[in-house]
């Protein structure tokens, strides 16, 4: 039959749907409604949320800053991840197999522990690692790490560090070690082997994983709320405190979506460039 595989998908569409379309278009009607402080939500056709936030410098700087977070955080894992996964690969058993569970490990921890472990070690005059140096004679002031971009950047490149790992070491086992010791051989030298050879070959997996990498720094709530508090906001603790402490929940949902909006683009965007630039790998 041939609407047998669509039956079998059915189910799955459904639940697809209910939890994931279904809400995505509540919200986007939901940021076209109005709002007053007394009058509340008023299930009208308006574009003032939309022109608020497209507009207001406030929410611009918003985005501007969420997109460069996700940008550092990024470039962060890539220059510390790919050196990280070629080392990886470079091992031999049992190290290789130990080293791996050292780098997952993270991933079965709560986001939430590992960045409250951040706050512990740098959180003010209080933090471990800050006591310490100042005991030592060090620094005579503690570190600025909460509330502070720097802070959110470094958290959030430790919570998403496995996802370049993992995407890089996708691309290594592609690799023939052959080709880098024919480049040996001929007599180039390491460095040479890991800018003409190694490099190019591993870019699919690094630019993949930059793409992975860039949408959950940019869409990441825990990380920011956490380290930057109040006093730093990104787009999506900013739509949080609309939808919980002032009300607001079309504007709250213009912002959401407009985050969505701008995420999936550029995912979108990214994965075709790199699609098309190595286009042999991914056929």
């Amino acid at each position: 039959m041939r609407a047998a595989p669509y039956l079998l998908s059915l189910p799955a569409l459904l639940l697809f749907g209910g939890v994931v379309i279904v809400p995505l278009v509540m919200t986007v009607l939901l940021s076209f409604h109005d709002w007053g402080q007394y009058k509340g939500i008023e299930p009208v056709f308006v574009l003032k949320n939309w022109h608020e936030v497209l507009t207001d410098s406030y929410f611009l700087e918003m985005f501007w800053r969420t997109f460069r977070i996700a940008f550092l955080v990024t470039l962060l894992t890539a220059l510390f991840g790919a050196p990280e996964a070629y080392i990886l690969n470079r091992m031999k058993s049992p190290w290789r197999s130990l080293f791996l569970l050292v780098i997952l490990g993270p991933l079965l921890i709560s986001v939430v522990a590992r960045t409250l472990g951040w706050a512990l070690l740098f959180g003010g005059s209080s933090g471990v690692v800050n006591k310490a140096l100042a005991s030592m004679g060090l620094i005579s002031a503690p570190l600025p790490f909460m509330f502070t971009e720097t802070g959110v950047v470094i958290a959030l490149a430790h919570v998403l560090m496995p996802y370049m790992v993992l995407a890089v070491w996708a691309a290594l086992q592609r690799l023939d070690p052959q080709v880098e010791n024919a480049a040996v051989a001929l007599g180039a030298g390491p460095f040479t082997v890991l800018r003409r050879i190694v490099l190019p070959q591993i870019m699919p997996g690094i630019l993949s994983g930059a793409v992975i990498v860039f949408a959950l720094a940019a869409s990441a709530f825990a990380t920011p709320a956490i380290i930057g508090g109040r006093r730093l906001k990104v787009a999506s603790t900013l739509a949080y405190d609309e939808f919980l402490n002032t009300l607001n929940w079309p504007l709250g949902a213009a912002v959401a979506v407009l985050l969505l909006v701008a995420l999936v683009a550029i995912v979108i965007g990214a994965s075709r460039l790199v699609e098309r630039r190595y286009a042999q790998v991914f056929s």
